[in-house]
């Protein structure tokens, strides 16, 4: 079973303006680390699906001069951008990783390549009774049940974040919660805020082995554990929370 996948970015996030473009390590900007980090993933084709606002052109132009397959499609409605991104490319079956993750561990993208195929499933998540840290976000869906959410979601909240419509009916999709033993939920590097994007670089400066590995950041984390003071005062789904105020 193919696996493809689509990155959503943007330039204009309220929180961190421009952060998919922000310098982490060794001169690459932090959308380049993420994809670079998904190399030695089994995931196919990789698309950066990206607003058609014309304040996310310099975004295309970067992934373009870095030969970056990239979409463009709706600002707002991500989940508009993902079901014509996905009927575009003909994917069947696809894995939704966000633009401020850029410490995506290729391993963990591979088990839940490998739990979805063998789950029979249309949603897999790990963002859901979660266990993996925060920053290691992996969905995977079908294209079916990507066009039932596209046709039927309707809450401003379902529209922007792309898969709340599978997990608010779970009586339509058969959900599997991809999870592992040992729970890491407490640590966080996502970059959502300043102090998120200073601490991925900090991360970034003490480990060298590319790719990074969580098993690394866990280590570092645990046995430095100033660092997680940098950003342990922020509100997890920041985001989210406020699309359901909004609803």
């Amino acid at each position: 079973m193919e696996i493809n996948c689509i990155i959503q970015a943007r330039m204009d996030s309220k929180r961190l303006p421009g952060k998919v473009l922000l310098d982490l390590t060794d001169g690459k900007k932090t959308i380049e680390f993420l994809i670079e980090q998904l190399e030695t993933s089994n995931l196919q084709q990789k698309i950066v699906a990206i607003p058609d606002d014309n304040g996310d052109d310099i975004l295309f132009n970067f992934l373009n001069n870095l030969k970056i397959s990239c979409y463009r499609g709706s600002k707002l409605d991500v989940l508009d951008r993902y079901y014509h991104c996905a009927k575009k490319f003909s994917f069947n079956h696809i894995m939704r990783i966000t633009g401020d993750n850029p410490l995506i561990d290729p391993k963990i993208v591979n088990n839940a390549i490998e739990e979805y195929c063998h789950s029979n499933c249309d949603y897999l998540t790990n963002s859901i009774d979660r266990t993996f840290p925060n920053g290691t976000e992996v969905e995977i869906f079908s294209f079916n049940a990507l066009e039932i959410a596209w046709k039927f979601a309707k809450k401003k909240s379902e529209r922007e974040h792309v898969t709340p419509y599978f997990y608010n009916n779970p009586k339509k999709f058969k959900i599997h919660y991809f999870k592992q033993q040992q729970n890491h939920s407490k640590f966080r590097y996502t970059i959502d805020r300043k102090e998120d994007y200073d601490l991925v670089v900090e991360i970034l400066s003490r480990i060298k082995k590319r790719p990074i590995k969580t098993s690394d950041i866990i280590e570092l984390l645990t046995n430095v554990p100033d660092l997680v003071k940098l950003n342990s005062h922020i509100i997890p789904n920041e985001g989210y929370i406020k699309s359901i105020n909004e609803d």
